[in-house]
């Protein structure tokens, strides 16, 4: 039986990477990043996904929910206002890992309570784009801790 992929979902705006605010968000683009994740899964299969709108992060995480052994999510501006999101990943048996690029908590005030850290199983931020490699690490061995 092929193992359960995880999934990646990124939100609104994480599309214009390598060029929107390069002095927050760095230069590398969204398409390095799911290079650089496909790399660091290894054998574990992967879904990776980006959009702009609310309603399909919410798709995405249904389809998880069905068919995936854990999520990392870096929600965006979704992560301080989408309670239907929050409603969806509340449903997500395994592991979820809530991930942003810059350090939520430096920049300005709206940025600092994220209903997605409310369910999520681990939190990574202020780590650059690069810190996605670690989060899926971290995000494959949850899932190899998990109980079968």
């Amino acid at each position: 039986m092929a193992a359960k992929p995880i999934f990646i979902l990124n939100g609104p705006n994480l599309n214009r990477l390598g060029t929107r605010e390069p002095e927050i968000y760095g230069t590398v683009t969204l398409a390095e990043i799911e290079a650089m994740c496909r790399e660091a899964a290894g054998e574990t299969p992967v879904r990776f996904h980006q959009t702009n709108a609310e309603h399909q992060l919410v798709d995405w995480v249904h389809e998880a929910i069905d068919e995936g052994s854990g999520i990392l999510i870096n929600p965006a501006g979704l992560s301080f206002r989408s309670i239907p999101l929050l409603d969806a990943l509340k449903m997500f048996p395994g592991p979820i890992i809530e991930f942003h690029i810059s350090n939520i908590h430096r920049r300005e005030e709206i940025y600092h309570k994220s209903l997605v850290s409310t369910v999520a199983t681990a939190v990574l931020a202020g780590l650059g784009p690069c810190g996605y490699r670690l989060a899926v690490e971290a995000l494959i061995g949850m899932i190899g801790e998990a109980p079968k």
